[in-house]
């Protein structure tokens, strides 16, 4: 799933007015973030737009129009609004996806490289799994060690 700078909600491939969700049953509804490129392009290709002729940002009746320029947006941080919307503000739905698609793409690839390497590299998963357990159960064991405290079931050290 793509998450915005500053946590604006990115909403719904299949519904601008909801909000995308891992739980929808619809997969479709989302880009997630290990979906192939072919995947993510055939997800943009079936997302809800309208018709309207161009696209525009933040009018209340184009709520997709908004949604699919804000994930656009979102992969391209070094971009501004206005840069984008000159690009894009002519272009119909079938010029813009392929656009966003591949810009969604773009910005997942290393994403996803990393998680291949990373997960491909089983000492180095095991360790850090490792580690964080312990970790954990410190912070744990010193919780319990107050709750108990706490209740009278045992005293401190």
């Amino acid at each position: 799933m793509i998450v915005t700078q500053g946590g604006a909600r990115v909403m719904s491939l299949t519904d601008g007015t909801s909000k995308m969700s891992k739980s929808d049953p619809n997969d479709n509804s989302r880009i997630n973030v290990l979906d192939p490129p072919k995947v993510i392009r055939s997800k943009i290709k079936k997302c809800k737009t309208d018709e309207f002729k161009g696209i525009e940002w933040d009018n209340p009746d184009r709520p997709e129009a908004t949604n699919l320029l804000n994930i656009y947006a979102s992969v391209q941080p070094s971009r501004t609004r206005q840069d984008i919307l000159e690009e894009v503000q002519d272009l119909s739905w079938g010029e813009f996806k392929p656009l966003l698609a591949d810009a969604i793409v773009n910005h997942l690839e290393p994403i996803q490289k990393k998680y291949d390497q990373v997960r491909s590299d089983e000492e180095y998963l095991m360790g850090v799994l490792r580690d964080g357990a312990d970790s954990a159960n410190a912070i744990a064991s010193r919780t319990l060690k107050s709750a108990k405290v706490a209740m009278g079931f045992s005293q401190l050290d």
